[in-house]
């Protein structure tokens, strides 16, 4: 009997102290800290003015005294093939000469053999042209890149100490995102970066050449390679 009376008196404590933290109500969240001194609110961003030049790099590098001097020396390398090509040239316009002057009666036999030599000829003359001209164009991308690399770094010395924001590249119209631009001098550096860069490397101007038919010359919208493009700053 004493067993029966504990046991209710236990389960009768155990539900009181139940009931009594159900009814305990929950703590309250903290709520969030009003902003204070050492917590300022972040300052709208400023707008910064925009000082944009626009540049023709690839005609600035060949216009530098020392891209100039750089294409005549490749021109010059080429000029004993250029030589061959020419006057493996002037063999097949005399053979078609030959070929036009000759009498009616001409086998067909002596014709077709005129005719072979001719087109064998002028297959020769037509894979030394594109050689020399594959040749040549990998010779002055080369020298340009040399030289491109010192007017690169003559670009960010320039737009650093003149105080541009924005520089473009317009050398080649066909793939500049640039649609127009203003006419104003002052927007171009191409000219005072060529005279910049010519008074700092010292070169002096080549002694201009003759140019002669049918000589190389620089394409002028030659790619430049990407390690040597001017970065905007």
């Amino acid at each position: 009997m004493n067993r029966n009376l504990v046991l209710v008196a236990a389960i009768t404590v155990g539900l009181s102290t139940s009931a009594a933290m159900a009814q305990t109500p929950a703590p309250a969240q903290a709520a969030p800290a009003p902003a204070t001194q050492n917590h300022p609110k972040p300052a709208p961003p400023q707008a910064v003015p925009a000082k944009i030049a626009l540049i023709a790099f690839e005609q600035a590098v060949f216009a530098t005294n020392e891209g100039q001097r750089a294409v005549q020396d490749v021109q010059k390398r080429y000029e004993p093939k250029k030589a061959q090509i020419d006057s493996l040239g002037k063999e097949v316009d005399s053979l078609k000469k030959q070929l036009q002057a000759a009498p009616a009666t001409l086998s067909d036999a002596e014709r077709a053999t005129r005719l072979k030599n001719i087109d064998t000829k002028e297959k020769e003359l037509n894979r030394e042209a594109e050689d020399a001209n594959n040749a040549y164009q990998a010779d002055l991308q080369d020298a340009y890149g040399k030289v491109a690399r010192k007017v690169s770094a003559a670009v960010q010395n320039y737009v650093s100490q003149n105080g541009y924001t924005l520089l473009l590249d317009v050398s080649n119209q066909q793939n500049s995102n640039v649609m127009w631009a203003s006419q104003n001098p002052n927007i171009d550096i191409t000219q005072a970066v060529v005279d910049a860069y010519n008074t700092s490397s010292g070169v002096a101007a080549p002694v201009p050449s003759a140019p002669s038919a049918g000589t190389p010359a620089p394409h002028p919208h030659t790619a430049a390679p990407a390690a040597t493009r001017p970065a905007t700053k």
